[in-house]
């Protein structure tokens, strides 16, 4: 049963007879919305899909949380308009709109019609809710009375639930609601005195502001966060929401909004579903709307079709993290979701995946499954022309239209040249002279049969496939060597990169048989035949400087010592002594150097059996000469989970990482593929 389902089927226990079941889900306009906050309305957008494949009727609540008071300026608000600290402590929809070509009204709808466009793709329909337009109108008016009226009742839930003891006179003076200072619009205020039936407050402002307020006729006044919550839940009816591991944990907010909801406003909690947060790879700090790093739905959508983004976090359980990938992890993704969508299509999935897939199918769209990794390594061939790209499909048997392949061709250009610029594979201008010059009289001999090959055509894919291997073995035959096995595929690997090199500048590429099929020989043949003498366009090419390529690391992985000696082969253990060891898959979470010490990191790991009573594995290792700490946030490595716990500069470190040392590459970690999943043990 897909998880999903289990929460339905909790919800439905809760309260069996309910006509109709809300889930419910908000954000605050804080700033462009990130995709972590989009967890928060997938969860419930599936679990409302699964109410009603249960045949209940429920609809998905979204609130924007914009009556907040703004707590500071975004980096790119501030780059735009640089007086906005002066709106810090106003509500968003009283901030105006710092975005000049916009006609939005204000700070809030700016940000709110940003995200709403964007969830249009996914075809996700939502009853929004305004709250500065829900508080301003005295839709709450008498539940701000009763929160005013049990404010000791509140500060005792509050007080119960935080670690430090309350200060003398804290608790009489404590109100749980902030009034906007009609002066200078912040919520800068102190409310000093409360009239018995607790309607009138007198109160000052930082500003300079003192007055009355009465909040039976003003309602420019808003309930603190975790009072507010439980409120909302009330007047709602909410059956479901879920939060932020951080809202989830023990004393956390909602643990804090249960005991109000149920104890001030008579009203019991909804099923509430902590998720883990979404990790970006490659990319630094924790993402947040107010922060600058906007990953929004919007700019993950120049990426990922909007299927695509659904499936990963309805395949994942909400307390599980996964990432959006802008390495090549991004064309595993697509892989893995075109195989599931194909099985379901031809009957062959499992129920937890039919499950997935129902889920993430978007009404109206009929994703076509077009290798991702094809279009990629094809299309910056032929610089995603699509009438070429249409051309090139058709001759590798894989005859995809132009219509097939509209939805992914833009994001698969997208990715290649924001993401992967190093992987654009584009045919050289002219021939490479000095590669060429370089290999060996049997090597030249090697592209000289090779172009002759190509000259000739009248092959078939596979064919060229089989020339193209028989081709090194075929010449050294031909001159009296006699190749093993792995000789053999040392000497094809060879040629294979000679013919890159002369081609593109690169030493690998797309599959070499489909890359010289799908592509009109006329493109590149005159790059393989050196039987003309070197022209004066090639000899001014050849004496232009190479472009400065950056290290994919700052760290230095390898060196020019010779390799270690290699070891013996140590005593033989048996399986029963092997099985004792706990061999498996983690995944970084964190990476911390520690202070004072030279060549440690801190890990700390996820591996696969998290809970509440073990959020972590942390583990200590001297790898931080070779590797930063952000490049390894979000990779899976070989751990040996059950070694004796040690002290290591001053942390305990709960188990070993695998890596293999040598003194000509350096300390490499064994990183594990992205695909198999956290806690799978090695046999």
């Amino acid at each position: 049963m897909h998880w999903s389902e289990e929460l339905a089927e909790q919800i439905i226990a809760r309260n069996p007879d309910k006509r109709e079941y809300v889930c419910a889900a908000g954000i605050s306009p804080s700033g462009s919305i990130h995709i972590g906050n989009f967890r928060d309305i997938a969860t419930s957008y599936f679990v409302v899909k699964a109410l009603r494949k249960k045949g209940k009727q429920a609809r998905l609540l979204f609130s924007w949380d914009e009556f907040d008071r703004m707590r500071k300026v975004p980096v790119n608000v501030s780059a735009v308009r640089d007086d906005m600290e002066k709106y810090i402590g106003c509500p968003y929809t009283d901030v105006p709109n710092p975005f000049p070509d916009d006609p939005a009204s204000s700070y809030a709808e700016h940000f709110e019609k940003e995200f709403m466009e964007s969830v249009r793709s996914f075809g996700i329909e939502m009853d929004y809710r305004y709250q500065t337009r829900m508080y301003r109108s005295g839709a709450y008016a008498q539940h701000v009375l009763t929160a005013l009226k049990k404010r000791g009742e509140i500060f005792d839930i509050l007080d119960r639930h935080r670690t430090q003891e309350a200060q003398p006179g804290e608790r009489e003076s404590y109100y749980p609601v902030s009034i906007y200072c009609p002066a200078c619009g912040r919520d800068t205020t102190t409310i000093h005195s409360l009239s018995e039936d607790c309607t009138d407050a007198e109160y000052s402002c930082a500003c300079g502001h003192r007055g009355l307020f009465n909040f039976t006729k003003d309602f420019n006044c808003k309930l603190a966060w975790k009072v507010d919550w439980p409120m909302r839940w009330l007047y709602e009816g909410v059956d479901f929401e879920p939060g932020g591991k951080d809202h989830a944990s023990l004393n956390g907010s909602y643990d804090n909004a249960k005991d109000i909801a149920k104890e001030i406003f008579g009203y019991e909690a909804p099923l509430f579903q902590g998720y883990e947060f979404i990790g970006i790879r490659g990319q630094v700090g924790k993402m947040s709307g107010s922060s600058g790093l906007n990953m929004t739905p919007g700019l993950l959508l120049r990426l990922y079709q909007p299927e695509v983004i659904l499936w990963l976090y309805a395949k994942t359980e909400p307390l599980k993290a996964f990432d959006f990938c802008f390495d090549d992890g991004i064309l595993r993704q697509y892989f893995e979701y075109d195989r599931m969508l194909n099985a379901q299509r031809e009957g062959t999935l499992d129920e937890y995946g039919k499950a997935v897939c129902d889920l993430t199918s978007i009404e109206g769209r009929s994703p076509v499954t077009v290798p991702m990794a094809l279009l990629v390594s094809l299309g910056s061939v032929v610089d995603f022309n699509e009438d070429m790209l249409e051309t090139v499909f058709a001759k590798i048997g894989t005859p995809y239209r132009k219509a097939d392949f509209a939805d992914r061709i833009e994001r698969a250009k997208f990715w290649l040249e924001h993401c992967a610029p190093d992987q654009v594979n584009r045919l050289r201008s002219v021939r490479n002279w000095e590669v060429f010059e370089s290999l060996s009289d049997l090597e030249k001999e090697e592209i000289n049969r090779l172009c002759a090959v190509l000259r000739k055509g009248g092959y078939t894919l596979d064919e060229l496939n089989a020339l193209i291997y028989a081709i090194p073995r075929e010449l050294r035959t031909e001159a009296g060597e006699t190749l093993d096995d792995k000789t053999l595929k040392t000497v094809q690997g060879t040629f294979f990169k000679n013919v890159y090199r002369l081609l593109i500048d690169k030493e690998k590429g797309p599959r070499l048989y489909l890359f010289l099929y799908a592509i009109n020989p006329d493109k590149y043949l005159h790059l393989l035949d050196f039987s003309a003498p070197q022209t004066e366009e090639e000899k001014e090419k050849a004496a232009e400087p190479l472009p400065q390529v950056p290290e994919s690391s700052p760290k230095n992985r390898g060196s020019d010592d010779l390799p270690d000696e290699i070891p013996e082969i140590k005593p033989t253990v048996t399986a029963e002594e092997f099985g004792k060891l706990d061999l498996r898959v983690c995944k970084i979470l964190k990476a911390q150097e520690i202070r004072k010490s030279h060549s440690c990191l801190k890990l700390t790991l996820s591996d696969g059996t998290q809970g509440p009573d073990k959020p972590s594995r942390v583990i200590v290792s001297s790898i931080k000469n070779e590797y930063e700490p952000e490049e390894l946030i979000g990779r899976k490595i070989l751990v040996l989970a059950n070694l004796e716990p040690a002290r290591i500069t001053g942390v305990t470190s709960e188990g070993m990482l695998l890596a293999a040392t040598n003194h000509s590459c350096g300390c490499q970690v064994i990183f594990v593929d992205d695909s198999v999943p956290e806690g799978t043990v090695i046999h």
